[in-house]
């Protein structure tokens, strides 16, 4: 089940991240990363989520959250039609089955109620999450290198950018 995320989610999210972090996700933690941390960060986007300005959705299986993503739309008058996909998690216990597929069809389905034409995101170049992506419909707009550093290791890695037009 897919719903709005809320401020109970807290820990729930935190033990996402942390977990998804741990195992290698490059979504701007590097090692050693407390739950606290996720935590903390959490704390920091929850006053930020407000209906049609950045949501937040999560995904439940066998009774816990074990996914989430956001949608961003952009603020600036000149980009009115387009939002930005962000912090695409799931919980390594939970991959392989269809929650983040299921995540971005919830969040694109909002996008376009929202009537945004235009969804970016940006991934490290390596991660499966690119083909996932690339299976949904989004396609490379390029890539930078040295964009961010893995997880693990003082290791500088890629990062491809990626855009859907929404029908």
């Amino acid at each position: 089940m897919i719903r709005a995320g809320e401020k109970r989610d807290l820990a729930a999210l935190a033990e996402v991240l942390h977990a998804c972090v741990h195992d290698g996700a490059s979504v701007g933690f590097i090692l050693p990363f407390a739950v606290g941390e996720a935590e903390a960060w959490w704390r920091s986007v929850m006053p930020e989520l407000a209906p049609g300005r950045r949501e937040l959705f999560v995904a439940e299986a066998a009774g816990a959250v074990q996914g989430t993503v956001q949608l961003a739309t952009a603020a600036m008058p000149n980009q009115p039609h387009r939002a930005d996909v962000m912090k695409l998690l799931v919980h390594p216990r939970a991959r392989r089955q269809g929650l983040a597929r299921a995540l971005m069809e919830v969040l694109e389905a909002r996008a376009r109620a929202l009537g945004r034409t235009l969804l970016v995101l940006d991934t490290r170049s390596s991660d499966p999450s690119r083909l996932l992506y690339e299976s949904l419909g989004y396609a490379v707009a390029g890539e930078i290198p040295f964009y961010c550093r893995n997880p693990f290791a003082e290791v500088y890695e890629p990062t491809t950018y990626m855009y859907k037009r929404l029908a």
